[in-house]
């Protein structure tokens, strides 16, 4: 449903170093670069990150990746912790969600509530 999302960083080099990081762990990696956007993805650029514009503050999103299996979930939040993330959530099973809900929850450099996730079972 969704082709691409993106969202505005207040420190871009910051941002881009964590997501360079994380985003790898799943098989994705930053494809173009336009200085003040950055796009990543596996086969095409479906996530951005650009230069906040303005002095508005932004507000918290929540983004959640794909992960092919729980290892890679446990990779992504092994790599955020490494680059500096608050964790919400080490990873685990959600059963509230669906009994082989598998994910993890982790803080960006701008406070997003980044996840990866896991819907098959382990």
């Amino acid at each position: 449903m969704i082709d691409h999302l993106g969202i505005q960083v207040r420190d871009l080099a910051a941002s881009t170093a964590f997501y360079d990081t994380v985003l790898a762990t799943l098989g994705a990696r930053r494809m173009l670069d336009y200085g003040e956007h950055i796009g990543y993805g596996a086969t095409q650029p479906d996530f951005w990150i650009s230069a906040v514009e303005g002095d508005g503050e932004g507000r918290e999103s929540h983004i959640a990746f794909s992960a092919p299996d729980r290892s890679a979930v446990r990779a992504f939040h092994d790599a955020a912790v490494a680059a500096g993330a608050e964790v919400l959530h080490a990873p685990k099973v959600w059963p509230e969600y669906h009994p082989t809900y598998f994910g993890a929850f982790v803080r960006d450099p701008d406070g997003n509530n980044v996840e990866a996730v896991c819907h098959a079972p382990e």
